[in-house]
């Protein structure tokens, strides 16, 4: 499966809202879960972002599908971004040559 990080911000909702954060992060890796996919981490930050999580799905478009579902609800807006293993690193590199 391909990994996922998301850097998340609140919305002015999903702020109003914070106490239900944690919840919220469970009912993500459900919708996650039901898409085929596994949440591995969620971490809330200080800085420019609010949460960082990292999660696999199965390819591209079903990572998209979550994104899309989840900011639908209006708590979050986030960036997402492929992320590559040392050995999936070194199979790139190898293709590169």
């Amino acid at each position: 499966m391909a990994t996922y990080v998301s850097l998340v911000r609140f919305t002015d909702q999903g702020i109003r809202t914070y106490e239900d954060t944690v919840e919220r992060s469970e009912n993500y890796g459900q919708i996650i879960e039901g898409a085929g996919g596994r949440l591995i981490s969620v971490l809330w930050t200080l800085g420019d972002y609010d949460i960082v999580t990292v999660f696999e799905a199965p390819d591209d478009e079903t990572a998209t599908s979550v994104a899309l579902e989840v900011c639908a609800m209006g708590n979050i807006r986030t960036t997402t971004m492929r992320a590559f293993d040392a050995e999936e690193m070194g199979a790139i590199i190898e293709r590169a040559r």
